[in-house]
């Protein structure tokens, strides 16, 4: 056979289709790869200007919620200065300027400013949030839903932890304690050494230190806020000259305004204000002054020191408390000859050898 032949019976027979081979590969044409190209020109001509919109949209948003953040916490800075200069101009007479002190007034504001500019921040950026999710097109409505219900599961749970940070807001925005003050608010008392939102913490007299949680404070007595009142009862005898005593706590009071540190705590002359209660056998005259607060005990000590060592000296005695009875002399003590009842029953003491026996009664009968 000629190769001529062979040829054309090679051509001629039938060639294997790619199915009938188990190992062959579809190749995707250039056709193939030609439509998928257009047809992803095609989605993207019809579909760019929506995604455009959105992302400008997205872009607006932030830039504005950025920029109203921004002048938002300035204007609050702006009000905290001027609240804080409004309030110095105010105090400037009589004892309005020594209610709060400059440092105390700066933590205020800085705590205030604090508050506010977070909630400021919150209420911008969350409403942001939702608004980008909105140009996505997406269903705000089930997420709204949820977060309301969780919100209201979350307040019942931590309405304690709510109510402790709202009472420490309202606490900071009436300025009504602050650090270094002495306070006492009902289930303990001290000084403040640190003030938070949820929770103040309290040094007490004896060192230690008390959590109070701002919810529970029903009432709040602040000691160191305006001035404190250092009184002083004097008990003399009744039979003592009322001019004399009156005259010699005078004496006292006027040497004390004078001298240092006692000028600078005592914010008011120290006043003999009278007699404030009048008994059988004593009479009490009541002393007192305005002092700097928490300083009351401070001068109240001091003042006893020295009313007590200028009525020794003035020979004038201050009566009260227990009574002492009166010294006896032991020769003259009528119960010195007195034995305890148990020498007699010492055969040998000299009480039984001086006592004369009973003589015993004779029986019936017997004869004399």
């Amino acid at each position: 056979m000629s190769l001529s032949a062979v040829l054309r019976a090679a051509g001629s027979s039938p060639s294997p289709t790619p199915s009938e081979s188990p190992t062959s590969v579809i190749v995707p044409s250039l056709q193939d790869a030609q439509e998928g190209a257009t047809n992803a020109a095609s989605w993207v001509e019809e579909n760019w200007s929506t995604w455009l919109a959105i992302g400008l949209r997205v872009l607006l948003i932030l830039v504005i919620a950025a920029v109203l953040r921004m002048v938002v916490r300035r204007a609050i800075t702006k009000f905290i200065d001027r609240m804080n200069r409004t309030v110095q101009a105010g105090d400037g007479t009589g004892l309005g300027g020594l209610l709060v002190n400059v440092e105390r007034r700066r933590q205020r504001s800085q705590a205030i400013g604090s508050v506010l500019r977070s909630v400021a921040s919150f209420l911008i950026l969350g409403t942001a949030a939702l608004m980008i999710l909105g140009a996505f097109e997406i269903d705000l409505a089930p997420l709204l839903a949820s977060a309301g219900v969780a919100g209201v599961a979350i307040g019942f749970g931590a309405r304690n932890l709510v109510t402790d940070f709202l009472s420490g807001v309202f606490m900071i925005l009436e300025d009504q304690y602050g650090v270094g003050d002495q306070i006492d608010a009902g289930v303990a008392s001290g000084e403040v050494i640190e003030v938070g939102l949820r929770v103040t913490k309290l040094r007490g007299d004896s060192g230690e230190i008390w959590y109070v949680r701002n919810g529970e404070v029903k009432r709040i007595g602040n000691l160191s806020q305006g001035w404190a009142t250092a009184g002083v009862d004097v008990t003399v005898k009744a039979s003592e000259d009322l001019d004399r005593v009156r005259a010699t706590l005078v004496e006292v009071a006027e040497k004390m305004n004078k001298e240092e540190p006692w000028n600078e705590l005592l914010w008011s002359p120290i006043e003999v204000l009278g007699l404030d209660s009048v008994l059988i056998d004593s009479m009490v005259v009541r002393v007192s002054a305005k002092t700097m607060p928490g300083k009351s005990l401070t001068v109240e000590r001091e003042l006893r020191w020295r009313i007590k060592r200028a009525f020794d000296a003035a020979d004038i005695r201050i009566v009260g408390g227990a009574t002492v009875p009166p010294e006896q002399d032991p020769d003259n003590d009528p119960t010195a000859g007195v034995a305890a009842p148990s020498v007699y029953s010492n055969p040998g003491s000299p009480q039984a050898a001086a006592a004369s026996p009973l003589t015993p009664l004779a029986p019936p009968g017997a004869s004399k």
